[in-house]
């Protein structure tokens, strides 16, 4: 919807999508200076749509300003445009926060007085040429909605942790490896929520509950295979001990020997010339550490639930398919931040669409 409308002023279309957006969208465009010195574009309501045109459209620059010349939106150049992109940059991301802010409050409505679950991750984001990754965007997913409730864009130095994360007490928080480690999840603990994240032994060490050495590898050759088990373990983090149950699956015999390929290779690309046997055996399990009581979630559906992070890959995947999301066009710092935030908001608004669509008006449009 965002990508073939025609953004027409008087379209039906832009009047729905406009309905979605946070209620000082007007006020704060003037306040954050989108529109300072801008004498070709006569309003807040046609910046948003040359914006939305060129970043949630996947229009260039070019094609923006020569459509809308033809629909008699604004007489505006290329290299103007890309001016205004860069002044909007605050403005966007004050949309974005805004419409983030809304959408988890719905959410928290919407969940009762229960567990909110939440996947966190990141994706990277790479200019052209032979730069690299350049830009990193940090994402929670709320489940079952499967709907953005926080988001951060850093450069590629911004490392994944859950510090980043602003948690309460009633989240659940799902997670990868590239978060395991004991000062994100002690941060997570602290707030009084909860963790369901996968971890690499040799970079997250256990020990057993009462603070004794933990023999894992002892402990996974005696699980059989497609059997689960589980057992209770600790982690310290700054003279503090934090109690915690190891669950863990034994893989198929042909996703261990895919797990073992891919570590020789990454131990290979890392420089070393032997790889230690621990380390292969490792390779055939799936750990993932929760604080979850036992009483209320068992072993097999902690590794069921974990199984539900997959789903904010998807998102990633439908970012960079359908918004094209993956690439950005541009390398000024400023003009790239602002490409960022105006993707990010076209999500947002498809999002908030999607939602409302699942109790469709048969009018076509809310009251």
């Amino acid at each position: 919807m965002i990508a073939g409308m025609s953004y027409d002023l008087s379209s039906e279309s832009w009047g729905i999508v406009r309905s979605f957006l946070p209620a000082d969208w007007k006020q704060s465009a003037g306040e954050l200076g989108a529109l300072r010195r801008a004498r070709e574009i006569r309003n807040e309501e046609v910046l948003l749509q040359l914006l939305l045109m060129h970043t949630g459209g996947g229009l260039s620059l070019k094609q923006t300003a020569m459509r809308a010349a033809e629909l008699g939106l604004a007489k505006v150049s290329a290299v103007a445009l890309f001016k205004r992109l860069r002044a909007a940059e605050p403005w966007l991301r004050h949309l974005t926060a805004q419409m983030v802010e809304e959408a988890s409050t719905k959410l928290t409505q919407v969940g009762g007085s229960g567990r909110r679950w939440r996947i966190m991750d990141a994706t990277d984001i790479v200019e052209p040429g032979p730069t690299g990754t350049s830009w990193r965007v940090h994402y929670s997913l709320r489940l079952p909605e499967l709907a953005c409730d926080f988001f951060e864009v850093t450069d590629a130095h911004g490392g994944e942790s859950f510090t980043r994360l602003q948690v309460k007490s009633e989240d659940v928080v799902l997670a990868d490896r590239g978060y395991a480690n004991r000062q994100g999840v002690a941060c997570i603990l602290a707030s009084g929520a909860d963790v369901v994240v996968r971890i690499n032994i040799q970079t997250f060490p256990l020990s057993r509950s009462d603070g004794g050495e933990f023999d894992l590898l002892s402990c996974l050759r005696r699980l059989k295979a497609h059997r689960c088990g589980e057992w209770q373990v600790s982690f310290e983090w700054k003279g503090h001990r934090y109690p915690a149950r190891l669950c863990a699956v034994r893989k198929s015999e042909i996703n261990a020997e895919r797990a073992r390929k891919k570590a020789k290779r990454k131990n290979s690309r890392n420089g070393y010339q032997t790889i230690l046997p621990e380390t292969l055996e490792l390779a055939g399990y799936i750990l993932v550490l929760t604080t979850l009581p036992s009483t209320d979630y068992s072993t097999k559906t902690i590794l069921e639930i974990y199984r539900c992070r997959w789903q904010v890959e998807l998102a990633f995947k439908r970012l960079k398919s359908l918004l094209a999301f993956g690439h950005v066009p541009k390398t000024d710092p400023d003009s790239c931040r602002a490409w960022l935030q105006g993707k990010i908001l076209s999500a947002l608004l498809i999002d908030r669409i999607l939602r409302c669509g699942r109790f469709f008006f048969p009018w076509g449009y809310a009251l």
